[in-house]
């Protein structure tokens, strides 16, 4: 019978070992339990991602091997090129700006008391979707200040310092004594002391009106001085008033500039009363009364935030107002694990707030930081709903990015060589950003 040294002595066989992982489980029930997801990750990821490889390479038809000419259309291909800047821009400035608008929150917020509350409203619109996102900034950037909020906030800004026009459709009627000058209107004979002049106007809608204007009356001959009156001269239903003359129930030009002109120089000016009679004095005797550009320039209607310059930047701010609560909720996180030690240290030692934030704050945060940004340049690389809602078929190419691009190749032109070799150009894109998140996270498993 062998004893227990004998069984370990050198000529011994070895005893088997046991096929495990390192949980305990052997490997062959391990394979089996990741089989599915395995399955799924190959049909979902793998294939698309190996066809779409492929794809690329041939042409329209998909019969015909087309080498690398779909990839040379990228950089030869005008909406191609016009998306691929754009995306250049998103990159930049998207990540950039959201990411510091949530470290702003996030530190502006550390110590308020109502701080949880604001953050909840910040990351609200985290919870709706891109495509309710896009309908509502679609209405927030209309062009109509009546309709969309951000020219309404800034037609009331500019309205504030730069007054508009309240007769931006006036214009002479039939055998009126104006005529045409530089966007005004000037009388055709000179006007004379004592002698009433009369400048009647059509074209504004009663509605629009100035709030100030009266019943428009006759002037009266004054010794030594020009007097008339500027008003609306149309009354309403056929054949009723008098062309010329007020009539009353016809209305005043309240607040209408009037100038004397002579040789070309203003030698006097006025502005209507507010029944439309105004008064000059005997210096603009023999000149010529003129209305100036600036009694009928167009109201201020705000910018064309959709418009071919400012689609983009528009589009970003809607971004921006979804993601910076998401940069928030991540940077408060990490805020939150700082110890306070250090940044009380810091303020011990002379620094102010400034300096804690710049020399302690956001270096110890440079993690976090780059976890937010990296993640929304991904993000951004991908960003579709929001240009594709936004941006009106006016100025869509002009909002173009490299995902609305790859749709519209593939669906709307036929030609999924091109939006294949998109496809894998977004890929090629990504690749770098999540390798280097990968690696930044595995330094970190390792500290």
């Amino acid at each position: 019978m062998a004893t227990p040294a004998a069984a370990g002595a050198p000529g011994a066989p070895a005893p088997p070992r046991s096929r495990k992982s390192v949980t305990g489980t052997r490997r062959t029930v391990a394979a089996l339990f990741l089989l599915p997801a395995l399955v799924l990750l190959g049909a979902l990821v793998v294939y698309p991602i190996g066809y779409s490889v492929v794809r690329s390479f041939y042409d329209q038809s998909g019969d015909g091997f087309a080498g690398v000419d779909n990839y040379k259309a990228l950089f030869t291909d005008e909406g191609i090129r016009t998306a691929l800047k754009n995306n250049v821009i998103w990159v930049v400035f998207a990540p950039t700006v959201a990411t510091a608008l949530g470290l702003i929150f996030a530190v502006l917020t550390e110590r308020v008391r109502w701080g949880t509350a604001f953050k909840l409203v910040v990351f609200m619109p985290m919870a709706i979707s891109m495509l309710a996102a896009g309908i509502i900034f679609r209405l927030v950037y209309d062009q109509d200040p009546d309709k969309g909020v951000a020219n309404a906030v800034w037609v009331g800004v500019h309205d504030t310092f730069a007054e508009s026009s309240a007769f931006p459709k006036a214009h002479p009627g039939r055998d009126s004594p104006l005529r045409p000058q530089d966007g005004g209107f000037i009388t055709k004979a000179p006007v004379r002391t004592g002698v009433p002049v009369a400048l009647p106007l059509v074209g504004v809608a009663p509605d629009q009106m100035p709030g100030s204007a009266e019943k428009a009356v006759q002037a009266r001959p004054e010794q030594g001085e020009i007097t008339g009156t500027a008003w609306q001269d149309f009354t309403r239903g056929k054949g009723v008033g008098t062309l010329g003359a007020p009539d009353p129930s016809e209305l005043g030009y309240a607040g209408m500039k009037i100038e004397a002109v002579k040789e070309g120089k203003v030698v006097a000016s006025t502005k209507a009363a507010d029944d439309g009679t105004f008064t000059l004095p005997a210096k603009a005797d023999g000149a010529q009364l003129r209305l100036p550009a600036s009694n009928f320039k167009e109201a201020y209607n705000g910018l064309d935030w959709l418009g071919p310059s400012l689609v983009t930047p528009a589009i970003i701010g809607s971004y921006i107002w979804m993601w910076a609560g998401f940069a928030m909720v991540l940077i408060a996180a990490g805020l939150a694990g700082i110890p306070r030690e250090l940044l009380e240290a810091a303020r011990v030692d002379g620094a102010n707030e400034w300096q804690v934030f710049r020399r302690v704050t956001v270096p110890l945060l440079a993690p976090v930081l780059a976890v937010v940004a990296v993640t929304l340049m991904i993000n951004v690389l991908k960003v579709f709903d929001l240009v594709f809602i936004i941006a009106p078929g006016s100025s869509q190419d002009d909002a173009n990015v490299l995902a609305l691009e790859l749709y519209r190749k593939g669906f709307s032109e036929d030609q999924p060589g091109i939006a294949s070799a998109i496809a894998v150009f977004l890929l090629l894109l990504v690749i770098p950003v999540m390798w280097f998140n990968v690696r930044r996270l595995r330094r970190e498993v390792r500290r």
